[in-house]
């Protein structure tokens, strides 16, 4: 009997109060056509009603595809993700209270799948203590009628842990490149791997069903073993996608380099102009140690690598992404995740638990909020719910973390002449503030595990001592009054050994970060 069916046929199959599991990153390993097919049957019909959905990662191009499908009141009762902000439509039904939502770190989600796979009960990690996901906080609830606590603390060999338990799945919804007849699954144009195995196993073993969509059925026998992802006897139904449904990346509809089916020339990388992106970047750069495994989030961050190239470093840094690429070079904001030329391309839960047990040297991140205490905020302003994604597990763990941003938002304009930062105009919004309004990462758990924290922004460097902000670079002609002090809503411990930022740094050659990197021992 074939497992092939319509998208309507699979959709269908999911009957109301189910819990369903999605793999993707962006548009990676999403199955557009089941999310098309649900949306379709629920307006039609108003079944399937009072889902839980979860997925471990941002799914959806930021506009119409993806999680947003089932972002309609009634159709989603609870909602368990990594990251809400790239899908719109669901973003809005937490924002206005319509549905449960709780935000949990990315890896966890994935590890949580093999857990439900292996019937164990749950995942204990470190993951999340002190920030908003720690039940004495808020147990990652993200809307006033979520209520039930996921999160647990528990004791284990005289140390505290975080418990995230398991449930059944009745409902799995993943995607590959090519299946043969009996349902064998290759990934082989996918540019990630995601965590499309563990959700098959997951539900499976939870005695639900898998459904996976694909491009191309292949005849039995005609598949090489190695190139199997998931095995048929997971797999329930297969979905054949329409191309325009199958887009590689949240931007490609297919990139061979993203795949590692080609190698491709990557030419001169675009210089960054002078401005405060440059000099942020290029002080966060000053902290790569040699053969530094590096992640760096989106944004600026993603900066420093470019000026590792400016400078002649590349070959000192190993690039990795939490979706699992491992060196190469990571893909812009709408293909992120992916990396041209990867080395390696490992499955996402895998890749968090190298993460998770301190595999990165470097971490550099965004800088949205920070306060007194060093904690920082990424996940929540105001009513609007963006979600943590990997980076609780990022920044707890990485050996060195860097958080990177300008000092204050929405309209800075600044001037680079002779060395020296000129404020022109200064940002309306203040990121440097009394307290958070939601804990992404704990700063004093940071101090408490004794984990070098740096925020590095255009005019100023901190460090985070004995569990304070402490001002220790200032960047020449800033006023440190005017500048710096007067624009924060708390006053940081400013170092007795208070220095000024290097001025080459501020001039339109660098050239040093290579001796720098060179002083550095790893």
């Amino acid at each position: 009997m074939s497992k092939v069916i319509t998208a309507a046929q699979a959709a269908e199959l999911i009957k109301d109060g189910d819990t369903v599991a999605a793999s993707g990153f962006g548009l990676s390993c999403w199955a557009e056509e089941m999310g098309i097919a649900i949306e379709e049957r629920f307006l039609q019909t108003g079944h399937p009603q009072n889902l839980t959905v979860m997925h471990a990662s941002a799914v959806g191009n930021r506009r119409d595809k993806g999680m947003s499908h089932l972002g309609h009141e009634g159709l989603v009762k609870r909602w368990i993700g990594g990251i809400a902000i790239a899908s719109p439509g669901m973003a809005k039904l937490i924002e206005e209270d319509k549905c449960e939502a709780y935000n949990l770190p990315q890896g966890v989600i994935t590890q949580l799948f093999r857990e439900i796979a292996a019937k164990r009960p749950g995942v204990i990690t470190k993951v999340g203590m002190e920030t908003f996901v720690d039940p004495r906080l808020e147990g990652g609830k993200m809307s006033p009628r979520t209520k039930e606590e996921l999160v647990k603390v528990i004791e284990l060999e005289g140390e505290e842990w975080l418990f995230y338990k398991s449930f059944p799945i009745q409902v799995a919804l993943i995607r590959g490149t090519v299946a043969d007849e009996n349902g064998n699954l290759t990934l082989e144009k996918e540019g990630l791997h995601m965590e499309v195995l563990p959700i098959a196993q997951a539900v499976r073993n939870s005695g639900g069903i898998v459904i996976a969509q694909v491009e191309t059925i292949a005849k039995n026998g005609t598949l090489n073993p190695k190139d199997i992802k998931v095995p048929g006897i997971l797999i329930d139904h297969l979905v054949v996608s329409k191309p325009e449904n199958h887009f590689q990346t949240e931007n490609t509809y297919y990139n061979p380099a993203f795949s590692g089916h080609v190698k491709v020339p990557l030419g001169a990388i675009e210089s960054i102009p002078l401005d405060e992106r440059k000099i942020i970047s290029r002080r966060s750069a000053a902290e790569l140690v040699p053969n530094t495994i590096l992640n760096l989030g989106v944004g600026i961050p993603v900066c420093v690598g470019t000026i590792a190239a400016e400078e002649g470093v590349s070959d000192q840094l190993i690039l990795t992404t939490e979706a699992g690429s491992i060196g190469g070079v990571p893909a812009g904001l709408k293909d992120f995740g992916h990396a041209y030329n990867s080395e390696a391309i490992v499955d996402h839960d895998a890749q968090f638990d190298f993460y998770d047990g301190g595999g990165i040297d470097l971490s550099v991140l965004g800088l949205a909020q920070t306060d007194e205490f060093g904690n920082v905020n990424v996940s929540k302003f105001g009513t609007r719910v963006a979600g943590c994604g990997g980076f609780i597990n990022i920044s707890q763990a990485a050996k060195k973390l860097v958080f990177a941003g300008t000092f204050t938002a929405g309209g800075l304009e600044i001037k680079v002449e002779d060395g020296k930062l000129h404020i022109v105009t200064e940002g309306k919004a203040k990121k440097f503030i009394k307290k958070v309004q939601q804990v992404t990462f704990s700063g004093s758990y940071a101090s408490k595990v004794n984990q070098p924290v740096i925020y590095v922004t255009e005019r100023a460097v901190f460090e985070l001592i004995d569990g304070k902000m402490t001002l220790t670079e200032i960047a020449p002609g800033v006023d440190l009054q005017t500048h710096i002090l007067d624009q924060m809503e708390f006053e940081p411990v400013i170092s007795p050994n208070l220095k000024e930022m290097d001025s080459a740094m501020f001039q339109e050659n660098w050239g040093k970060l290579k001796s720098i990197i060179a002083q550095h021992t790893k």
